[in-house]
């Protein structure tokens, strides 16, 4: 029976719109035109000039056809041009496919054909992989050259349209597109295929822009502050932080190479308050010589994501000014949707107590409505003893619409009305999860997800090579690498570098085995290889070497 509050309170114009993290630029321009949007190397560019840039790009997309459904790719660094193509392109009703900046050609082409993809946006830098990855690519979207002002000489262009030029050319007026449905996508982004080809994750306008304000309340992030881009906008839309800036009309700080002496100097010079990245961004950081760490004016705010730092880099980072904060997620999320939101209370006890606590993953996003570790086979909740081990799952309007093109994958992820993650964890009674293990032995290296079985394949077509293993070695700057356990061919005749260099004629060189262990792999009675007794055999070698 109908209420009510039912009668004659229809949605309307006027009382409901899609949500989009799109307007959130807008509203900055509008409020703060005059406020300083990005800065890369000597270029300032204002909110004004920000979106007076998105809407002049998006109408020389729209000018090529560009429109609701179509699939933009660029290949970029951290450059002002990415953090355009997070607006420009939907703002015209495109959907951004941000492509890894360290992908082999072969996986590149993957991708552009998977999408469908009319537009590539490409820095000049990567032109060599590029022009390989159209060679091998069946669709032949028009191309558009980005040179880097801060690195103009770098590569040399693919096409005959100029980023710049064309940005010239656009109408600042140009009425840009809101979704018809919150449901609509905004962004693909690709898994790293831990079996068989890789998976495109959609993303909807409602995600983002949740998760968008999501990370202003998790991570606390105050008006005007500035974010330092040590996290590549690659990787799950920078976290969807090119949208999270814009709510708080934050300044960018892009940073096209990761390097200690470029994140200190940002550090010194824009007084930057936030930056997120993987533990690899820490080790950079306190590499830096004590010359080259100027006194921070307040304490910056660093977020990490993958393997929780062991307890002496921590210590390191707030004697350098840091305040690191332990975040969870998966590229099906949005990035981070779960923090190690942690008690005042929590101060006060021993150092092995803190590093215990530091080590869990933590609670759910305010974004995210449920966050829970089950049983897979029966979907029921384990025990919250912090022993029982479960699947970690997700449920709520941060997770992705779905696997592009892969109903099956899709369907597999969200059986039983949840999104299964992979990942085996416990849940202690405090709601706080613990990742246990990867239930896809998934190595996460410098922040990258690398699959086993990807190398594993490669090895394995090494003549030869008789039976391979490959798990996660932990390693100080990388958080892990990983390592090769090899069965070779009698009479075989063949080396760490010649498998090396094998794998790099086959593999983006951040997934290459840098560690190979010849010797017979230990298997269960029934075959099966027994991963977690190589993965302890890892540890100890790479504790014995120091790495």
């Amino acid at each position: 029976m109908t209420n009510i509050y039912d009668q004659d309170l229809d949605q309307n114009k006027a009382n409901h719109q899609p949500l989009t993290p799109l307007t959130f630029l807008e509203r900055a321009a509008t409020v703060f035109p005059d406020h300083i949007a990005v800065i890369h190397g000597e270029v300032q560019i204002s909110y004004a000039e920000f979106y007076r840039r998105c809407r002049q790009f998006a109408s020389v997309l729209a000018g090529y056809g560009i429109g609701r459904g179509d699939t933009v790719s660029v290949m970029l660094a951290n450059t002002p041009a990415m953090l355009e193509a997070h607006y420009a392109i939907p703002m015209c009703g495109g959907v951004l496919h941000a492509m890894n900046t360290r992908l082999d050609a072969g996986v590149i082409a993957f991708q552009l054909d998977h999408v469908q993809s009319q537009v590539l946006i490409t820095d000049t830098a990567f032109f060599e992989t590029i022009s390989t990855a159209l060679e091998l690519a069946n669709v032949k979207p028009l191309i558009i050259d980005y040179m880097d002002p801060v690195f103009p000489q770098a590569g040399d262009s693919l096409g005959s349209h100029d980023y710049e030029a064309l940005m010239a050319s656009g109408d600042p007026d140009f009425a840009w597109l809101m979704p018809l449905d919150e449901w609509d996508a905004i962004t693909v982004n690709y898994t790293s295929g831990t079996t068989g080809d890789p998976k495109g994750v959609v993303y909807h306008h409602r995600g983002a822009c949740l998760l968008a304000q999501g990370n202003v309340i998790t991570a606390s992030i105050p008006k005007h502050a500035v974010y330092l881009w040590t996290l590549p906008m690659f990787h799950c839309n920078g976290w969807c932080f090119p949208w999270t800036m814009s709510v708080i009309t934050g300044t960018h700080i892009c940073l096209r190479e990761v390097r200690t002496d470029a994140i200190w100097t940002a550090l010194a010079d824009h007084q930057v308050t936030h930056l997120c990245g993987a533990p690899v961004v820490m080790s950079t950081i306190l590499a830096a010589q004590e010359h080259q760490k100027p006194a921070l004016r307040q304490a910056v705010e660093f977020f990490t994501a993958a393997a929780p730092p062991p307890e002496s880099v921590l210590l390191e980072m707030q004697e350098a000014g840091f305040n690191v904060t332990h975040l969870y997620g998966l590229t099906e999320v949005y990035g981070p949707a779960v923090v190690n939101d942690w008690h005042t209370d929590w101060d006060t006890m021993a150092v092995t107590q803190q590093s215990a606590l530091k080590a869990r993953q933590g609670v759910r996003y305010h974004a995210l409505e449920e966050l829970d570790v089950l049983d897979p086979e029966t979907m029921c909740p384990v025990a919250r003893d912090g022993e029982t081990l479960g699947e970690v799952m997700f449920r709520g309007n941060v997770v992705m619409k779905g696997y592009l093109k892969n109903k099956q994958a899709t369907d597999e992820a969200f059986m039983g009305g949840w999104f299964h993650s992979g990942d085996l964890g416990v849940i202690y009674p405090d709601g706080y999860i613990q990742l246990k293990d990867r239930s896809k032995d998934i190595i996460i290296s410098g922040g990258e997800n690398i699959s086993s079985i990807e190398i594993e394949e490669v090895l394995h077509k090494h003549p030869q090579v008789m039976a391979v293993a490959v798990v996660a070695m932990p390693h100080l700057k990388w958080g892990e690498t990983p390592c090769a356990f090899v069965e070779l061919a009698p009479d075989a005749n063949v080396s760490t570098d010649d498998l090396i260099e094998w794998c790099k004629q086959q593999l983006a060189s951040f997934k290459v085995p840098r560690q190979f262990v010849f010797e017979p792999i230990v298997k269960t009675s029934t075959g099966k290889v027994q991963k977690v007794l190589l993965r302890q055999q890892a540890a100890k070698l790479s504790e014995e070497k120091g790495m």
